[in-house]
């Protein structure tokens, strides 16, 4: 969009068609952005440069990442009570220099240009504005620019737009900034605006091949900052088996395994799911899209002595994973929550459904109830605007999270997935048909070094099954939501037994086997999944044959984990205890 004015009362009139601007005519400024999202800076990118709607306008990515590694943290500020790291770590990034950090940082830049424009005076000047100021700025040969010389405006200018931001708030930014460049010459001017919005962090799905796994690795001292955890001693423990069963599983689908340590203080909170959710953010590039990870840092605050801390496992996300096309972003309450909703701010309870009809960058889907996430936290994860909420019951699981009941899988449907979901009915039927064999004095867990190894018999008693029974009632809750939100058909998902009791003191549930839809999907077509430890028929484990049989039956592929004594026995399982960095390669990108 131009506009201009007269600023001299005389001014050279030009006729029809005059090619060239006269002293004293108002020059005609013009700017270019990607607006039809191909890559390049063409007449094509003209029309409608001044507005942003889903099908045409420029895009610019939130250069939160760290190309050249500058950004340290000090081994000391990983256990430091208070806030006052965490908003340091957050405030190192690219974009928080007033540099281009490299070749790889330049390429982060949203592309415009300035036209060149002739038969300038020596005294014309060019100022580029951006509204709201703070979301982003320009860089012009190599540093930031709000005006430009006659000089640069006679030969032409290419610019880089840096982005400062994601969306947080829609209330407060939506993502769009408005730049205009205007030219004056002469005591005339003419500005063009072009309007661009901020790339949405879009969250990965389970069918989309795993390239990096992580999880925790055990390192000397207590590894808890204020006494213990509240698990049974010596958990979390056993690492070895946990990481040899792992590597197998992860070696077999072709990614890298990294293992992150914590501090000694903190080692023990090795829950890598629940740290952080992986994100990506896209913007169009000549060839292929160009594509950031950004690292979405659960929303936990923990009171320390009467302190707010972030939790400070948190923090090494900074450490080991920030760099080149990974940042990470977080919003952090000024006070802690409440314990029990505090577990809720976490990534296990953050998950997304693959794409499917109407909803081609899938959904994002979140526990919430009695208990719910902070509200500063949740708006920033659902306001990205491409993959809608769906919300399930969770404040009824002691953890309340929802990865421990459902999880994506493959399928030969038409939507090419389906779920797959803890069934505590087809667990007690499990035993049933155990016992029934004369079974019942088979104890669950014999093969691990747990203090409890209840026997078959033990869990048909009626208030056991009483209890795995209001699991079940409760799971059906949340599938009725799912299923009416994806139009899934019962008969299409994938159940799985686990047989759920209550935590003594809470009166809430969690899983008593280990939850076997609580794994880490590798590929759409491998699976590792915690080992059940379950009653066996005839030499076999039926929890493990069952879970087996149910996923072959859509081509998935069973990694059995051991993770008995180094997840499970602290309330959680594969998933909780890794994370996985995918590849979105083959995703519809989000503008499309």
């Amino acid at each position: 969009m131009r506009r201009w004015t007269a600023g001299l009362a005389a001014a050279t009139l030009l006729t029809a068609g005059t090619p060239v601007l006269a002293w004293g005519a108002a020059p005609s400024a013009h700017l270019t952005a990607d607006v039809n999202r191909d890559g390049l800076l063409t007449a094509a990118d003209d029309a409608g440069r001044d507005t942003w709607t889903d099908t045409r306008g420029a895009i610019f990515l939130p250069n939160l990442d760290d190309d050249e590694r500058r950004c340290t943290v000090a081994p000391a500020d990983l256990n430091a009570p208070g806030r006052a790291v965490d908003d340091k770590l957050a405030a190192c990034n690219d974009a928080a220099d007033d540099r281009i950090n490299g070749p790889r940082d330049a390429r982060d830049l949203a592309p415009l240009k300035v036209d060149a424009l002739r038969n300038l005076s020596a005294t014309a000047s060019g100022t580029v504005t951006i509204s709201p100021a703070d979301k982003a700025r320009v860089f012009a040969d190599g540093r930031p620019v709000g005006t430009l010389t006659a000089a640069q405006l006679r030969r032409g200018v290419r610019l880089g737009l840096e982005g400062r931001d994601i969306v947080r708030d829609p209330a407060r930014w939506d993502g769009q900034i408005t730049v205009t460049l205007t030219v004056t010459d002469h005591g005339r001017t003419s500005s063009d605006v072009v309007r661009l919005r901020v790339a949405p962090l879009m969250l990965q799905n389970d069918l989309q091949p795993a390239q990096t796994v992580l999880a925790g690795r055990p390192n000397n001292g207590p590894g808890w900052w204020n006494g213990s955890p509240p698990y049974q001693d010596g958990v979390p423990g056993e690492w070895q088996p946990f990481a040899r069963t792992l590597r197998a599983a992860t070696n077999s689908a072709g990614a890298r395994l990294k293992f992150v340590t914590g501090t000694a203080d903190g080692w023990k909170d090795m829950w890598l799911q629940d740290t952080f959710e992986p994100a990506t953010a896209s913007m169009p590039a000549a060839g292929r899209p160009h594509t950031m990870r950004i690292l979405i840092r659960s929303g936990n605050v923990w009171d320390f002595d009467g302190v707010a801390t972030p939790r400070p496992a948190g923090r090494l996300i900074y450490r080991d994973l920030r760099g080149p096309d990974v940042g990470v972003v977080q919003e952090l309450a000024t006070k802690a929550s409440p314990g029990l909703d505090d577990l809720l701010n976490m990534g296990g309870n953050l998950e997304a459904l693959p794409p499917y009809d109407g909803y081609p960058q899938g959904r994002i889907v979140y526990g919430a109830g009695e208990r719910q996430p902070d509200p500063a936290y949740l708006k920033m994860v659902t306001s990205q605007g491409y993959q809608p909420p769906v919300v399930i019951d969770t404040s009824w699981l002691m953890i309340g999270h929802a990865d421990e009941t459902t999880h994506v899988v493959r399928a030969d449907n038409a939507r090419g997935w389906t779920l797959a979901v803890a069934d505590p009915r087809l667990a007690a039927q499990l035993l049933r048909d155990v016992q029934k064999r004369g079974g019942g004095n088979q104890r669950l867990f014999a093969d691990t070094n747990s203090t409890s190894k209840p026997t078959v018999d033990s869990l048909l008693a009626p208030a056991k099954l009483a209890d795995n029974g209001a699991a079940a009632q409760h799971i059906d809750k949340q599938l009725s939501i799912l299923l009416k939100a994806t139009g899934l058909r019962a008969d299409e998902l994938v159940r799985l037994p686990v047989f759920f009791d209550r935590v003594p003191g809470y009166g809430l549930l969690k899983a008593l086997t280990p939850g076997l839809v609580n794994g880490l999907s590798l590929t759409d077509r491998q699976f590792a999944v915690p080992d059940p430890h379950g009653p066996r028929l005839n030499g076999r484990d039926v929890f493990r044959q069952t879970a087996e049989g149910a996923l072959a039956r859509n081509g998935v592929r069973v990694h059995w984990v051991e993770n008995f004594f180094w997840s499970h026995l602290g309330g959680g399982e594969v998933h909780c205890a890794t994370n996985a960095l995918r590849d979105v390669s083959g995703a519809t990108p989000w503008w499309s």
